[in-house]
């Protein structure tokens, strides 16, 4: 579904179903150099069972059109119009790395308007190395490579992978490099910038009053789960789920886990 937000176009999936504001509605926010493809599994449960389903594009990624926006206060205020323009009052949001925080901060700067918080692989601070930031910046497929490596647990996942001759790995890597090619203005740079910059976390915090998931990987080197505990401490009404055998890709390493813990979460 394309909405017009800000004067473009910007995409939002929903789950192979036509998008009905009248069910409850949940809205899936992906990390820095994804796109809305990383919950396929997740979106097309939730739209067939009872939810309508907006699994966005950030703008600048994927097919959402405009620059990628340079702070989570901006996109935040970003989503907050996908919200009115798809005619939503009120929704879920659930958020991926550097998609929780634009949940985190969406949830505070308009609390009214969310009913619970998914915080996927999360952190804050968000800090990005010195190395990563270079190399977003200079090499973007080293910096590929870097977060592929250690977004996952393994180059080969065991005892198999759910889907027969499907490479979670290098499925995660082709995502990336098509979001180069869709936009060479250095997206993860913008991305991994808008992240290690991010200050207003625990203020975030503090407002949110809604039902809180951390969903956390218990192997994530990207976001190691004690370094959700500002967050999750700052916020009353929270509870953590750790993932074994899982990184910070959490939804392709782990997805029917994911799965079942988010869809139990928003029918609690």
């Amino acid at each position: 579904m394309l909405l017009n937000v800000h004067g473009h176009d910007a995409y939002c999936y929903t789950g192979g179903k036509i998008f009905n504001s009248g069910l409850p509605t949940i809205v899936f926010i992906h990390g820095a150099q994804n796109d809305h493809s990383v919950w396929a599994l997740q979106t097309r449960y939730f739209a067939h069972h009872g939810f309508s389903v907006l699994a966005v594009d950030l703008p600048g990624h994927g097919r959402s059109k405009g620059e990628a926006l340079t702070c989570v206060e901006e996109m935040a205020d970003w989503l907050l119009a996908v919200l009115d323009a798809a005619g939503v009052q009120q929704a879920s949001l659930v958020g991926h790395s550097m998609g929780s925080l634009i949940a985190l901060e969406t949830c505070a700067k308009a609390p009214e308007r969310v009913s619970r918080l998914g915080l996927i692989g999360t952190a804050y601070p968000m800090k990005v190395s010195d190395t990563l930031l270079n190399a977003a910046r200079d090499d973007e497929q080293s910096a590929i490579d870097m977060v592929n490596i250690w977004s996952h647990t393994s180059i080969a996942h065991k005892p198999s992978c759910p889907g027969p001759g499907f490479y979670v790995m290098n499925a995660s890597r082709r995502l990336m490099q098509r979001i180069s090619k869709i936009n060479p203005a250095k997206v993860f740079y913008t991305d991994f910038s808008a992240c290690n910059a991010y200050d207003n976390g625990e203020q975030a915090a503090q407002k949110v009053s809604c039902p809180t998931l951390f969903l956390l990987g218990k192997n994530d080197m990207m976001t190691p789960p004690k370094a959700s505990s500002v967050l999750s401490k700052a916020i009353s009404q929270s509870k953590t789920t750790v993932i074994d055998n899982c990184g910070h890709s959490m939804m392709a390493e782990q997805a029917d886990t994911v799965l079942n813990a988010l869809y139990s979460f928003a029918r609690s």
